[in-house]
């Protein structure tokens, strides 16, 4: 199972107080929208996602079907089929995806400490 390029999704309290903290760490904007209070920040190869107000917790997350620099990666394994080999493996989801469904969907389920888990398909 691949679950896809890897990140970690922080909940932050003031996206603008945060994004200057982690330029000052070496990051720079990759994507998203800072008025929509979500931002996606990358050091070499290392990424994060700063998000205000969308997430209740950190978040470690997975983008199947994508690289570290959100191009596509093929083959890939479907975040349904994904869904399957979890749900397989009796480890419970807190969402899942539409298992009849094509393209972007996610799924969430939350680590033995606690820690919540995105595995969000784009593609």
């Amino acid at each position: 199972m691949q679950p896809g390029a890897f990140s970690i999704s922080l909940h932050v309290k003031d996206i603008a107080v945060s994004r200057a903290f982690y330029e000052q760490l070496g990051f720079t904007v990759f994507a998203g929208q800072q008025d929509q209070n979500w931002l996606i920040m990358k050091n070499g190869s290392t990424v994060i996602g700063l998000f205000q107000g969308m997430l209740g917790s950190n978040t470690l997350t997975f983008n199947p079907g994508w690289d570290a620099n959100a191009q596509p990666v093929d083959p890939f394994d479907d975040v349904r089929t994904i869904q399957q080999h979890l749900l397989a493996a009796g480890i419970p989801l807190t969402r899942q995806a539409d298992p009849d469904g094509t393209g972007p969907d996610y799924i969430t389920l939350t680590d033995p400490d606690g820690n919540q888990i995105l595995i969000d398909q784009h593609r």
